[in-house]
């Protein structure tokens, strides 16, 4: 496949120092954040990276307090207590210590999925239709002004934690009784009839589409960490089509202030064509996760994958 791939940087692992792998936390999504930091940490270690394990926010100061770290690989998952939120990003640019992913402003919008969407209307890219519904907000309104199918989800969570399927009346009790106990936004977001699509993000260049099949009838969690007869057809599109997803996630996470390395999610509406869902921008690096599985399809493996994001917390040296 024709994607144009630097070569890496440095081949001396020296030049990284000592790495801390920023896992686990204390959000919704610690125990998929632990499995990707094991994974990411044997991967540095076996290319020869002195990397260590540190788990949490306020493990990761004190080692910096104590100069134990000169750079961070953070596969921290969520908020209130992952990485995702920009809060450990303004931490460590503020102590300046380079990390992996975006930044401040990338990092906390598009952990706000409706904010992020707002983003990308006015940019004038593809997403499907929603309603913001606040905290003791009705959310039946919400789901009946939109129309059935409609999906609902917390505005600033991940890895399906909290999301409803929505096919009938009857499935909005179970959403308003989530919602009831839930302090945050939801967003309640037209259902798109169609193939469920992820974009990988490496630098400058969008890695190949994985059109994602569960068994079941959607992609939750179960099928994305649990299952193993989840497929993964990479690249999920052909030709010009092919081109045209890449591009499009691309666009989308630079517009939301995004750097470095991300996931887009899309999908494809069999009216609506390519319809953007939202960012990730510390993706899973779990067995069953997907950028490495695209990243493989031109031919980086697991650990130069983890090389190559570790790379980006270096600076460029002008000659």
């Amino acid at each position: 496949m024709s994607i144009a791939i630097p070569p890496v940087r440095f081949d001396d692992p020296a030049v990284f120092g000592r790495v801390a792998v920023l896992m686990g936390g204390t959000s919704a999504e610690r125990d998929v954040s632990l499995d990707s930091g094991n994974g990411v940490l044997a991967a540095l270690r076996s290319r020869g990276v002195d990397a260590h394990a540190v788990d949490g926010i306020p493990a990761l100061v004190d080692g910096i307090r104590a100069g134990n770290f000169d750079r961070v690989f953070n596969i921290l998952h969520g908020n209130k207590g992952g990485g995702e939120d920009g809060v450990v990003q303004g931490l460590l640019e503020a102590l300046g210590v380079p990390f992996t992913g975006p930044g401040v402003l990338g990092s906390a919008l598009t952990m706000d999925k409706i904010r992020t969407k707002q983003v990308w209307m006015a940019a004038g890219l593809p997403t499907p239709r929603f309603v913001r519904v606040g905290s003791g907000e009705d959310l039946r309104a919400a789901v009946l002004e939109l129309g059935l199918p409609v999906f609902v989800k917390p505005s600033c969570e991940g890895s399906s934690v909290g999301v409803f399927r929505i096919l009938a009346e009857s499935d909005i009790d179970a959403a308003a009784g989530f919602a009831a106990g839930y302090a945050g936004e939801l967003l309640a977001e037209q259902m798109v009839q169609g193939g469920e699509y992820t974009v990988g993000i490496l630098g400058e260049a969008a890695l190949p589409s994985i059109r994602i099949v569960p068994a079941g009838d959607w992609y939750d969690y179960h099928a994305k960490y649990i299952a193993d007869d989840t497929q993964y057809i990479c690249p999920g599109m052909e030709g010009e089509a092919e081109g045209a997803i890449r591009a499009l996630s691309l666009a989308a996470f630079k517009a939301v202030g995004c750097s470095g390395w991300g996931r887009v999610d899309v999908m494809l509406d069999r009216e609506r064509g390519l319809q953007l869902i939202e960012v990730n921008t510390a993706p899973g690096m779990t067995s069953h996760s997907l950028v490495p599985k695209a990243a493989a399809q031109v031919g980086i493996d697991y650990a130069e994958l983890c090389w190559r994001v570790l790379e980006d917390t270096v600076a460029e040296v002008s000659a």
